[in-house]
């Protein structure tokens, strides 16, 4: 008899969902029974961390990733960082266990009560199955709405009982089903589209993580060049989507809506392309727009488009449409812009390390193609003005600004890319929000480089409350943390540096190695 568990197993083997990230419980135990030869199971040590890693293998794939919590409780401990996976339109597929049917009327232990609304707003959709039979048709439905633009995780809260159930007639045909997007403009839209852009004096570009998760940073680069246009990284940048080193790039938009309007002064046209319009964060009013310009949207999520406070807005698939941009747009005739100058050295106060140090060391000694994922707030400028980045899916930071994205999704990106080194750089603030990771990278073996910049309090929180006038806030500081003592607690390796020398000796030897490596490394504490 074919039943639940082994229909269900078949599905999320063909739609290539064989690597799953958990923390189980009770609940969860009968769907891990007689755990097939062909899969992989990463555990972490709490749910967060789970999420997080899982988050971070999705958006390295690109690939829809199954993720396994306990119930209510454990839902709720991934909740933080399903923010972040909501945000970067991460195609996380969340099951949860779920008490046996007859038990959750009751709300005996460990039923989740309402548990499709528990996630929500935070997932594209979520459901419980009303009977056993519908389980298989509901993870098919999940892994496609996860992977339909725009992407995003999903939520199937399963009652335990169901697995050892019958499994339907014609469930078959659930493990062979694809489901595509086709999103191109029609032709009259790209016409009416190149030919704003053309008529534009002096437009220019911005771009958003979409451009990276779907692999156009390449076409991004080619329509740069073909109108000699400048490209902005759009606010809030959770990913970098265009070379930081060429002509063109000229830095991440500050997250104001005046500092936005501000340094697109000089435009006509501001062409948005796979962003939300736009990602704020300080509050600092003025206009949403420069005068006399205008704004025009390419986005693959109908939500950014409609919420938008201005332009006008195309809901396409990001790559085919630049293709098309790129292939029927004219050349103008004029210079490329001038590139930007290199930052000059950092200097060094009070005996310790500015993270600026730490960042030209980093790109001198990192490999052109390393992938960052970074969750250091307050050294976010420092570091996209020091290190050159130029392949596509080179940078990683939490998409809602919510903290523990850093360390479990470093984990889940080197997983994912075996064949490039992960470097991890993460405030001591942060680091404790998803500190648990460093116990899967010990035993898996996962030879991401931790970077831990320990300035004893939380930087970007300290330089808010100076904005604000609230310096004497209590809970800023993080003071008394060995690092070095908790990562070999967890069983990686650790190294302190205190100075540019010992730091530049342990990373390299942490790149020739293959196996993970945290470096605390005291820094000053910068601004944003």
């Amino acid at each position: 008899m074919k039943t639940v568990h082994s229909a269900s197993y078949e599905i999320l083997r063909e739609q290539g969902l064989t690597t799953i990230f958990g923390n189980p419980g009770s609940n969860e135990l009968p769907f891990l029974k007689g755990f097939p030869e062909d899969f992989r199971y990463i555990l972490g040590l709490h749910e967060g961390a789970v999420v997080g890693m899982a988050d971070g293998f999705a958006l390295a794939t690109g690939k829809p990733t199954f993720v396994n919590l306990h119930a209510a409780a454990g839902t709720g401990n991934g909740m933080g960082a399903l923010t972040n996976a909501w945000y970067s339109h991460s195609p996380l597929v969340i099951t949860a266990g779920q008490q046996v049917r007859s038990m959750v009327g009751v709300e005996a232990m460990l039923a989740n009560v309402d548990a499709a609304q528990l996630p929500k707003p935070l997932v594209k959709w979520s459901h419980e199955p009303a009977s056993a039979q519908d389980v298989p048709r509901t993870l098919s439905q999940a892994i496609h709405m996860a992977s339909l633009a725009p992407r995003g995780p999903v939520y199937v809260s399963i009652p335990y009982d169901d697995w050892a159930c019958a499994a339907p007639a014609g469930v078959e045909h659930l493990s062979r089903r694809q489901v595509s997007n086709a999103g191109q403009p029609s032709t009259a839209q790209l016409q009416a589209l190149a030919e704003r852009i053309s008529a534009a004096r002096h437009p220019v570009l911005v771009l958003g993580p979409d451009v990276d998760s779907s692999g156009s940073n390449a076409l991004a680069v080619q329509l740069a060049e073909k109108l000699r246009m400048p490209a902005w990284v759009a606010p809030s940048a959770s990913r970098c989507p265009f070379p930081t080193r060429h002509r063109c790039f000229r830095g991440v938009l500050p997250a104001a809506i005046a500092g936005i309007s501000r340094c697109l002064a000089e435009h006509d046209l501001i062409l948005v392309v796979g962003a939300p319009v736009f990602r704020y964060h300080q509050y600092a009013p003025g206009d949403y727009l420069p005068a006399d310009c205008e704004l025009v949207h390419l986005t693959c999520d109908p939500g950014e488009a409609a919420r938008a406070p201005m332009g006008d807005a195309l809901v396409c698939d990001i790559a085919l449409t630049l293709q098309a941009l790129v292939d029927v747009l004219p050349q103008r005739e004029r210079p490329l812009p001038s590139a930007l100058p290199l930052p000059t050295p950092a200097r060094e106060e009070d005996g310790l390390l500015s993270p600026e140090t730490v960042f030209d060391l980093i790109n001198q000694l990192a490999p052109r193609d390393a992938i960052y994922v970074k969750e250091s707030t307050s050294t976010v400028s420092a570091f996209w003005q020091r290190v050159a980045m130029s392949e596509p899916g080179s940078y990683f930071f939490p998409a809602a600004g919510g903290l523990g994205f850093g360390l479990p999704a470093a984990v889940g990106v080197q997983l994912a890319t075996p064949g490039r080194r992960v470097v991890a750089i993460i405030g001591d603030g942060s680091a404790n929000y998803g500190i648990t990771a460093l116990w899967t990278a010990a035993q898996y073996g996962i030879p991401v480089v931790f970077i831990i910049l320990k300035n004893g309090t939380y930087g970007a929180l300290r330089w808010f409350a100076n904005v604000l006038e609230v310096s004497d806030a209590p809970g800023l500081d993080v003071p008394g943390l060995d690092f070095c003592a908790i990562a070999q607690g967890y069983g990686v390796h650790a190294q302190h540096a205190a100075t540019g020398t010992a730091f530049a000796a342990a990373f390299s030897a942490a790149l020739a190695g293959n196996r993970p490596v945290l470096i605390e490394v005291p820094t000053l504490t910068i601004e944003p």
